[in-house]
């Protein structure tokens, strides 16, 4: 697994940063959804006690989509039209945020009010099972991974 790692960040810094990006992009809207970090009146981060696998969870979920979609668009980029076929790392990504988004602070008394008691069944399951959905989210980012990798050692011959 380090191998391709290696392969696909040392070619080119613009995976690195893509990744970073990726990772970036999805790790600061979940921590202000899921009150991590306050906007307003001033910038703060507060991590209250008994929250720090949740928040853990965000940043796993977070970088592990960053390092997914890079491989991928590595695979993309160096492999043309031939990748036979791609991994789950968009789902894994979507079910993640959507775990992380839907059930807690403004987002989920929007959907309450919007969809009335379906938002409000919607809105408790995810709150109840945030932890575990966002775990099975990282288990599908790490299978999404684990075929990229395979697919390119078998592709690129590492």
């Amino acid at each position: 697994m380090a191998s391709v790692l290696r392969l696909v960040f040392s070619r080119s810094p613009a995976y690195a940063i893509a990744a970073a990006a990726i990772s970036a992009a999805l790790a600061l809207p979940l921590l202000v959804v899921s009150e991590y970090i306050f906007l307003e009146p001033y910038a703060v981060a507060h991590l209250p006690p008994g929250t720090e696998l949740g928040f853990s969870l965000i940043l796993a979920l977070s970088a592990l989509s960053g390092l997914v979609a890079s491989v991928n668009i590595y695979r993309i980029r160096e492999l043309g039209g031939r990748p036979r076929r791609m991994g789950g790392g968009m789902a894994g990504s979507v079910i993640g945020a959507a775990a992380g988004a839907c059930s807690c602070g403004p987002i989920g008394f929007a959907v309450i009010s919007t969809f009335g008691a379906a938002g409000a069944t919607a809105s408790a399951f995810l709150t109840n099972y945030e932890i575990p959905i966002r775990l099975a989210a990282i288990g599908v980012l790490c299978a999404a991974y684990a075929a990229a990798a395979r697919s390119l050692r078998a592709e690129c011959r590492i």
